[in-house]
């Protein structure tokens, strides 16, 4: 790490030696402990992490204990992410990190169809991606020589291909941080969905009513419900409160509101029913995570 500067959140905007003539940078330690406080840029960054079992991590709005291993990919530069040393004991930590630079991908070459899983998998990355151990298992030993590959260009390879390696296990990853709070606008290859996403966007605060949903899309309430549901994969009730949950996590860590305030700032319409969906989501109450997300105020 050679730099840091601070963003309007409070978050640590670091500054990493990545330079503008490199792909990748990488970092290979062994450490007995994690003190690096929570932080975001504009690389891509995969993060391997070995005998921490303990740590947590934080990701977005995403707060996990890890086991031994953890894989994760973020490809967002607003994305808030730290691995805190939390319950860890282990005196044997081994983390690699890799940060790229997502000029590597501007070129035409990845439009080809031979990487459209890598494509996809950025994509989804950009709230964070944690891999299952299967995809750990198959991408471990060239992360473990990584490091030590002499020529550029056959370190260049090696890292493409566990990209792609990962991008085969996209379904089996899973998303960390929720799109409103991670401010990822997630569109539908439906125009009419595209269409009701971009209007609860702009409108989550407000009473919405799937009637008044499916009339501004020309379909019956129960049509409308079961296509929302297929092309997006969530009911239409869920994927509202998903929106207003993303927003209102932001404040709790972003603002010194109440939670009161924010509970009806953001579209809930009692304290209650907001507490309750709020556990059954983050398994904490509003008042436990914002005490939980700990965002280190550092001057530099």
């Amino acid at each position: 790490m050679t730099g840091t500067s601070m963003n309007s959140n409070t978050a640590i905007q670091e500054v990493t030696p990545l330079s503008e003539k490199d792909c990748f940078y990488i970092a290979d330690r062994c450490k007995t402990e994690f003190t690096y406080p929570i932080h975001c840029h504009k690389e891509y960054e995969l993060n391997y992490v070995s005998k921490a079992k303990g740590v947590k991590r934080i990701v977005g709005d995403s707060i996990e204990v890890i086991g031994d291993y953890d894989l994760v990919l973020i490809t967002s530069e607003n994305l808030e992410h730290v691995w805190e040393q939390h319950e860890c004991t282990s005196k044997q930590i081994r983390e690699i990190t890799i940060q790229f630079s997502p000029d590597m991908f501007s070129s035409s070459l990845w439009d080809k169809n031979q990487f459209s899983s890598i494509r996809k998998m950025l994509e989804q990355a950009q709230k964070g991606l944690s891999f299952p151990m299967p995809a750990i298992l198959n991408v471990y030993h060239q992360l473990d020589t990584l490091a030590s590959e002499k020529q550029g260009f056959y370190s260049v390879i090696k890292f493409m291909s566990i990209l792609y390696e990962l991008s085969l296990f996209i379904d089996e990853a899973k998303t960390l941080s929720s799109s409103s709070f991670a401010k990822i606008k997630v569109q539908s290859d439906s125009r009419r969905v595209q269409k009701i996403q971009t209007y609860i966007d702009k409108h989550y605060k407000e009473d919405l009513r799937l009637e008044q949903l499916a009339d501004m899309v020309g379909m019956t309430p129960v049509a409308f419900s079961r296509f929302f549901k297929l092309r997006t994969g969530k009911r239409l009730s869920d994927y509202i409160i998903d929106i207003r949950l993303g927003h209102a996590i932001r404040m709790l860590v972003d603002s010194t509101m109440s939670i009161y305030e924010i509970c009806y700032e953001n579209g809930f319409n009692n304290i209650s029913n907001f507490n309750r969906l709020f556990k059954k989501k983050k398994e904490c109450s509003p008042k436990e995570f914002r005490e939980n997300y700990h965002k280190k105020k550092v001057i530099v």
